[in-house]
């Protein structure tokens, strides 16, 4: 066969890998699960007003017009700068009454991206709001350095390091603001066409600078999996009668068509067209059976989204994408494109395994979905979510099927045997057992293939469903492992699909979505649907935790935030706020003990507060008591100075690998906030420098970019930075972060400084 997983890794990670390596297929237990899960199951108990309304099209069209008519006195109410606008997305309404209507935003007439909001309402009361970034949107000037059409160049030079075939600018450079890490910048993107090298259609969204030409992220918006196809047996299809022949065409969802491209790679190809109401033979020599396969799946993902979740269509529009098989030569893959929204199945391996099965088709539609919702940038993090998104929904649909030819099972693509040996390809209890997915969220797993960054939500999805440990599903056997090696109890599949759609479509889910901010917005569906606190929220953050993202809550009682420890100087104001949360309802009370002379604590609000006067160290001991008397603590060192320090020094070595990114960490202990004339020095010991992105990271997780890929076949990244970090708190963590996005050349951070 003809995939392999590509050479070199984009800088955001955001290549799209061959067909082997992706797939999509989860399936849910039975009576067999064990007696925990099934208790867990009963007690996730949805509250039925936080459900999303069936809207009719012309119920949507109102909402979103009446959103539209209030888009200036919104931008005033949210704070937004005087050239800042915002324009409707989408609107999605609960039973209660509560809307959540998602933005764009515009800077001086500029597209922002990264500039993503959404406001939770209800009764004209904003109850809160979800931004893609808090930084505010602001540039000295949209006055471009670099002409598009160098733009355009650099564009079409990432794509051909990529391996791509006839790349070109499909689009013109547009100008633009980046806002989806760090502080925003003046920036174009450019779409460069052509083909991926497994003969994929390419649409690789390049950002650069628009002041110094550097290349800042790039993403292919063309995003792909696999499957299988004849293991659906006969089905019923919606089809329509035309005189005396029969279509492809379901008026029933939306008017979804499924098209013969007959081996062409563009356009829309040739509708299914029959005498009979009767769809190919379950053999791929017919070349119907690959269009009722590719039917069939929209039909059961239209309707599971529809009578489930109640949304109508992809867009809740009630509009329908349209599918189209018979995609080249041998084509390996599937895949969506927003640009037609449809799906698009090539017939695998010798022409003779078409790659239409039913939850490969939920895959790619649920890149539709995620398209017009949370619409995660296909790199990085955000990438690995994206992709997870469509392997949970399609395992949704499957179960929601329940099709006796494709039982369920928490196996992706069992059934095309694209390995050669009867294996699948990824794993959702245990994704590492494919050899090149994750178990567990670590720091550099934005820099991998999103169809590997994928493999921690997959699996917390699965301890959601199911919960840790041994079990046989179906009779498969499954043993979850957790990184934190305590056990998981499963809230039920059910219950994990809705909370994954909600955080998805009410716009928790944002553009720049890391696996912080998943754990974070999908704790808010759960509070929506089952109540904060509740058995179903506590056991998601216990999932969140198995897989190294996030704390697990506390049994019962209070929980106090760690305190690291403090360094001030002495006759200087200091304001530390103490945070702790409760199981039981009611007021905290704070106490400390230990703190330095001058210093106090608030009782009712935790804020320590006052001016040091004594030099020297302390041992602080907060304690927090709640309503019920029960109690938490957290202890820390508190040392007064007399000075501050100015430079701070890592000289540790960190092995810089390829394709891997690397952070070497400086502890700063100084009040205040950074200058705006903060020294880096900077010394790396790495051959071919064109392969390195290198970070200041600040310890609130803005990004100051110092290198990015230029320098060619130079040695060593010696130099001096200055950079403007006096919007950042010094204090705390700072990190210097290299990614190396090629093979062949390898390093090492030597050390590195701050000099405040």
């Amino acid at each position: 066969m003809s995939h392999t997983p590509h050479r070199r890794a984009t800088a955001a990670g955001a290549l799209v890998a061959a067909a082997a390596l992706l797939a999509v297929g989860i399936q849910a237990g039975t009576a067999s699960a064990d007696a925990t899960a099934s208790q867990a199951r009963n007690a996730a108990q949805p509250n039925p007003g936080a459900a999303a309304v069936n809207l009719s099209p012309s119920e949507r069209a109102t909402l979103i017009s009446d959103a539209n008519s209030t888009t200036v006195q919104a931008a005033k109410a949210l704070g937004l700068g005087e050239q800042e606008k915002l324009v409707v997305r989408d609107v999605v309404k609960d039973a209660d009454g509560t809307t959540h209507t998602t933005y764009e935003r515009t800077y001086g007439g500029l597209p922002v991206l990264g500039g993503d909001l959404t406001v939770h309402a209800k009764a004209g009361v904003t109850k809160s709001i979800t931004r893609a970034t808090n930084h505010e949107i602001k540039v000295a000037d949209t006055t471009a350095t670099v002409t598009p059409s160098a733009a355009e160049g650099q564009a079409v030079s990432a794509a051909n390091s990529e391996g791509s075939k006839n790349a070109k600018a499909s689009k013109n450079a547009r100008k633009v603001i980046w806002a989806a890490e760090g502080a925003p910048v003046l920036a174009y993107e450019t779409v460069v066409g052509g083909l991926q090298d497994d003969g994929t259609p390419s649409e690789l969204h390049v950002v650069t600078d628009a002041k110094t030409g550097a290349k800042i992220t790039q993403w292919q918006a063309i995003e792909t999996g696999t499957g299988n196809t004849m293991y659906s047996g006969q089905v019923t299809m919606g089809t329509s009668q035309s005189g005396s022949n029969y279509t492809l065409n379901d008026a029933g969802r939306g008017n979804h068509k499924t098209y013969d491209l007959n081996g062409g790679s563009s356009g829309t190809g040739s509708l299914f067209t029959n005498t009979t109401d009767v769809w190919g033979n379950g053999a791929a020599s017919n070349r119907a059976t690959a269009g009722a396969d590719a039917h069939y799946g929209a039909q059961l993902t239209w309707d599971y989204y529809k009578n489930v979740h109640g949304r109508n269509g992809l867009r809740n529009d009630g509009v329908a994408p349209y599918s189209r098989v018979h995609y080249g030569n041998a084509y390996v893959n599937a895949f969506w494109d927003d640009s037609c929204f449809c799906m698009t199945y090539g017939d695998g391996t010798s022409n003779t395994h078409p790659l239409t099965s039913i939850d490969v088709a939920a895959h790619e539609m649920t890149h539709g979905l995620t398209s017009v919702t949370g619409n995660m940038t296909y790199s990085g993090e955000p990438g690995g979510l994206n992709e997870a998104t469509s392997d949970i929904m399609a395992a949704a649909v499957e179960f929601y099927a329940n099709n006796p030819q494709d039982v369920g099972d928490y196996l992706v693509g069992e059934k095309i045997d694209i390995n050669g040996d009867g294996t699948p390809l990824r794993y959702m209890d245990k994704p590492s057992k494919d050899g090149g997915s994750k178990d567990s969220w670590y720091s550099g797993i934005g820099g991998i293939d999103v169809h590997y960054s994928s493999g921690p939500a997959n699996h917390v999805f699965y301890l959601m469903s199911e919960g840790s440990g041994a079990k046989v599903i179906n009779g498969v056997s499954y043993n979850s492992p957790t990184s934190d090696g305590l056990p998981v109890t499963a809230i039920g599949r059910d219950a994990a699909a809705k909370i994954w759609f909600r955080a998805l479509t009410v716009g928790y889910f944002k553009s720049n979505t890391n696996y912080a901010a998943a754990r974070t917005a999908t704790l808010q569906a759960a509070a929506d649907l089952y109540g904060a606190n509740s058995v179903t929220y506590n056991n998601v953050a216990n999932a969140w935790a198995a897989i190294a993202v996030g704390a697990r809550p506390p049994q019962s009682g209070v929980s106090v935030t760690a305190i690291p420890n403090q360094t001030t100087q002495i006759n200087t104001a200091v304001s530390l706020q103490v945070q702790a949360t409760s199981t039981n309802p009611g007021a905290l009370s704070y106490a400390a003990t230990g703190l330095p002379a001058g210093l106090s604590i608030n009782s009712s609000t935790g804020l320590i507060s006052g001016t040091a006067t004594t030099a020297g160290t302390s041992n602080v001991t907060v304690t927090v008591t709640d309503s019920a008397s029960k109690t938490g603590t957290t202890s820390f060192t508190w040392t007064v100075g007399t000075s501050q320090q100015n430079v701070f020094e890592n000289t540790n070595d960190y092995a810089i690998a390829d394709n891997a990114t690397v952070e070497s960490p400086i502890t700063v202990t100084r009040t205040g906030n950074a200058p705006s004339t903060l020294k880096v020095d900077v010394n790396i010991l790495h051959t071919y420098i064109g392969d390195l992105k290198v970070d200041l990271v600040a310890p609130d997780g803005s990004v100051y970019n110092l290198h990015n890929r230029s320098g060619g076949s130079a040695d060593n990244i010696v130099k001096s930075y200055t950079v403007d970090a006096s919007s950042e708190v010094a204090q705390g963590v700072w990190k210097l972060r290299v990614s190396d996005n090629a093979s062949l050349d390898t390093g090492k951070i030597d050390s590195w400084k701050l000099t405040f």
